[in-house]
């Protein structure tokens, strides 16, 4: 009741939709973690997978938690420590467990990721890039967004997405400082922010160097089904669908959010006189580009030395914030500017991915989804496993979604004609691609960062930039993979 008497005492009017939907999240909590019993999940094969209570109480956080981000109730960092405090408060996992995801690796490498884009912005590498960028691009808004789209693309080929999202956010800050509209919400601000988070994804599944989940799913799939998948196989099958992705997204945003201004006028012969301005390269800009640089290749070559595949990523990619307070490019005052509500996001968003996958709640409901279509036509039933990929993956660890969804998949797949390749690069194709949710990628958590667009928004347009993917992977089993030489049916 905070909210009304503070309210009252200020004479503001009460934000009933916030008290509605905060209490909305607490009722959906407390129906799902004291409902009686629900039914065990039964697999083709006759194997149960019973729901016990701390999986029922990791759906209840599920719910509650995704009530409150969606309709930004709380600062989003805040929802995830109540995703902490829940399971620990009512015994779903031990504290230990609940609270050391806040400092998982991934979060960790977030970090890191978060702290070069900060390197790029006090050093002014992120000026000289952006202002020669626009040098390039010219003045019209609509070559603006696909260039920065385009550029994106491009570094997640040889970057994973996290760090591509870390680097380009402040260039794009800074393509759209020049846009003359300060801090204000536009059109043009949204489409190139939600762009960013989306695009990062679609760029994501062309390599394996794109994201940590390509290598884990390949070798999952391995152990699975037997058989090998190649980096430039992948690459083959995955570089037209996230292409093509990126292009329709640009014009999904040109379409949904056409920016106020067609063009900018001066635009280029300004930015090529900012780039001047600055000068020759600075010390502090050589040693922060030639760190980057480093690190990049090091995280690259993983792929290909044995050696190197030893030595964790996020070990690798801290040791750049390490050199950055070395050598003097960072001090102790600039963790002031690290934007903890999105690092705290994350966090919440590992501790909920664990919870549902330790407590098998996951699993649960894989199990319960695709046995529904163990006897639908054979492009049901693939669509179906990109639909729970897409939808799982807006939640919990993308990797973690193909997991559990896999081994199920994969067992009912030969009774449809299905190959278990398409099964893989469907699920891959999802997974990369969680537009939904701020939580789904780390991406996404840093282009909010921008604050031009609410999580609402996100929501609204993701749910529908998701069923322009669910087409294009329609096309793509039933047209284009086959053409490309994939089996997609089993021969009879």
């Amino acid at each position: 009741m905070t909210d009304y008497a503070g309210a009252v005492a200020e004479g503001t009017p009460v934000n009933w939709k916030r008290i509605i939907f905060l209490f909305f999240g607490i009722f959906l909590f407390a129906i799902i973690y004291y409902s009686p019993p629900w039914p065990d999940a039964v697999d083709p094969m006759g194997k149960h997978f019973p729901l016990s209570r701390e999986a029922k109480g990791a759906l209840a956080v599920f719910m509650l938690a995704g009530t409150w981000w969606v309709f930004e109730v709380l600062p989003i960092g805040i929802t995830s420590i109540a995703i902490g405090v829940l399971q620990a408060l009512f015994l779903i996992r031990t504290p230990e467990e609940a609270f050391k995801d806040f400092m998982d690796p991934s979060v960790l490498f977030i970090f890191a990721s978060v702290m070069i884009g900060l390197v790029f912005t006090k050093t002014g590498l992120t000026k000289r890039m952006a202002y020669t960028m626009l040098g390039v691009v010219g003045e019209k808004t609509s070559m603006i967004l696909l260039g920065c789209f385009v550029v994106e693309v491009a570094l997640t080929h040889i970057m994973a997405h996290t760090a591509v999202a870390a680097t380009v956010f402040p260039l794009f800050m800074s393509i759209y400082a020049l846009y003359g509209e300060g801090s204000k919400p536009t059109r043009f601000g949204k489409a190139l922010f939600i762009g960013m988070a989306y695009v990062a994804g679609a760029g994501s599944v062309i390599t394996l160097l794109g994201a940590a989940r390509g290598a884990v799913a390949v070798g999952f799939f391995k152990d699975i089904a037997g058989k090998s998948v190649s980096f430039f196989e992948l690459s083959y099958y995955m570089a037209p669908l996230g292409w093509l992705m990126m292009f329709l997204l640009w014009l999904f945003f040109m379409v949904f959010f056409k920016p106020e201004k067609k063009e900018i006028p001066g635009l280029r012969a300004k930015a090529k006189q900012l780039n001047k301005e600055l000068g020759p390269l600075s010390r502090k800009e050589l040693l922060a580009a030639a760190i980057v640089l480093l690190c990049v290749a090091t995280l690259s070559l993983r792929s290909f030395i044995p050696a190197l595949n030893a030595v964790d990523k996020t070990a690798i990619i801290l040791i750049s914030t390490l050199l950055f307070f070395i050598l003097n490019i960072l001090d102790i005052d600039d963790l002031e500017d690290i934007p903890w509500n999105i690092i705290l996001l994350f966090g919440g968003a590992m501790s909920i991915g664990f919870c549902l996958w330790q407590t098998e709640a996951a699993k649960w409901l894989a199990v319960n989804w695709l046995v529904l279509f163990e006897k639908a036509n054979w492009f049901v039933f693939i669509m179906s496993i990109g639909f729970f990929v897409l939808v799982m993956t807006n939640f919990i660890m993308n990797v973690a979604a193909i997991a559990i969804s896999l081994p199920v998949a994969l067992v009912i797949a030969p009774y449809l004609g299905v190959t278990p390749e398409v099964i893989l690069f469907v699920s891959l194709a999802t997974a990369g691609m969680p537009f939904v949710l701020l939580v789904g990628a780390a991406p996404n958590a840093i282009a909010y960062d921008s604050k031009l667009f609410t999580a609402g928004e996100f929501f609204k347009y993701g749910v529908i930039a998701s069923v322009i993917l669910m087409v294009v992977l329609a096309a793509f089993i039933v047209v284009v993979w086959p053409l490309m030489g994939m089996p997609v049916t089993l021969p009879k």
